[in-house]
């Protein structure tokens, strides 16, 4: 809808072509229905891609504020949440109208629900064929996301089509999601589901090393929350992820310092920086330590050890919750492929991708959607008249 409308009202006949049922699904349940539309701190750093140069471009041509003053010329309410993240005062039915306007303004031309079954390429002219009938032109705009969410209708269609046309796919996988572990192993603190807390994850070497300050959530598979989804963008198979469940703490000389003549029980000391199920929890199944002991009576070597594995909790995940627990696909069209500044294939004159279909992926937290406006705003002021 953004390409559309931008290319609509500098005089191009558009059609957008959607085999959705109901439009915009993914923009409706973003932010709890609030649609975290933008970051006022996006900048390239907030992205992966084997490319990492190429959303420079766009990015700079459309920044948040520009989105802001598109929200705010349609008069809709918004507030800034967390860490620069934008959300509407109201629901996200007023973004997906506010760019349904924008269309009707550039007198946009709907096919939906429309499949498409075939698409061709003859004389520079692309030909798509569908129950619908067909469409013939000399410009075509994949916009059709990835396969996040399945149950909401995404699918691979850019990514196959891309591949029809010679294009390099950067393989694609969830992100922003879930992971998980094996049900034996994670027993012990399936008990945990529902606890949250602040900590500080991190996974990697060198070049592909992340880490994030974020709240983390137990869950009866595994673990989420958004230290784990940002986390999951950068975590590949077979590798450990490191939690600090205590960070900016020096945890080793608190409970060295409240040692002596102390009474209380190590899992009451505990509870006063945890939540107490996961204090409980943890000296029982993680530490080995008995929670009924009390502080005086504990070794110093004892409490060294368990300030030491509550900061580096050390674990590895067999896989994540897929695609259906996947807020977006990492991976996608190769960069390489497409020109920074148009969003064209470079070997395919008329043929753009945009959107999360590329291989460009964002943080948590508004970053993809400003990337799905930069990016569609970047291929809309390219577009030609034929």
């Amino acid at each position: 809808m953004m390409a559309a409308s931008v290319a609509g009202q500098r005089g191009l006949r558009v059609v957008l072509v959607d085999h959705a049922e109901r439009l915009a699904e993914k923009i409706r349940i973003s932010g709890g229905g609030r649609c975290n539309f933008t970051n006022i701190g996006t900048t390239p750093a907030q992205f992966i891609s084997q490319n990492p140069n190429f959303c420079r471009s766009a990015l700079a041509g459309y920044t948040p504020r520009d989105f802001i003053d598109l929200v705010e010329r349609h008069g809709i309410g918004w507030h800034e949440k967390h860490r620069g993240q934008l959300f509407c005062d109201g629901s996200s039915e007023e973004i997906i109208e506010m760019l349904r306007q924008e269309c009707k303004a550039g007198r946009v031309s709907w096919r939906m629900p429309c499949r498409v079954d075939e698409i061709r390429r003859d004389a520079e002219v692309f030909f798509l064929t569908g129950p619908e009938g067909p469409i013939k032109t000399r410009q075509l705009v994949l916009a059709t996301g990835g396969m996040a969410i399945p149950q909401l209708g995404a699918t691979d269609f850019a990514l196959k089509v891309a591949r029809q046309f010679g294009l390099k796919v950067v393989e694609p996988r969830p992100a922003l999601v879930p992971l998980t572990f094996d049900a034996g192993q994670w027993k012990p603190f399936a008990a945990l589901s529902g606890v949250s807390l602040e900590v500080m994850v991190r996974c990697g070497t060198g070049k592909t090393k992340a880490a994030f300050l974020e709240d983390l959530l137990f869950t009866h598979r595994g673990l989420s929350g958004p230290a784990i989804l940002q986390i999951s963008s950068y975590w590949n198979p077979g590798e450990p992820i490191q939690i600090d469940l205590a960070p900016d703490q020096d945890l080793e000389n608190a409970l060295l310092q409240a040692k002596p003549g102390n009474r209380q029980k190590l899992e009451t000391a505990l509870a006063t920086i945890w939540p107490k199920r996961l204090a409980e929890q943890w000296l029982a199944t993680a530490s080995g330590q008995p929670g009924s002991m009390r502080m005086a009576d504990i070794p110093d070597r004892i409490l060294r050890q368990l300030a030491a594995s509550i900061h580096d909790w050390r674990l590895t995940p067999t896989g994540t919750a897929g695609y259906r627990k996947a807020e977006v696909m990492r991976g996608g069209v190769n960069t390489r492929d497409l020109d920074q500044k148009t969003m064209q294939a470079k070997n395919v004159p008329g043929l753009y991708f945009i959107g999360e279909a590329v291989d460009v992926t964002g943080w948590l937290g508004g970053y993809n959607f400003q990337w799905a406006w930069a990016s569609g705003v970047a291929c809309g002021r390219a577009l030609s008249a034929c």
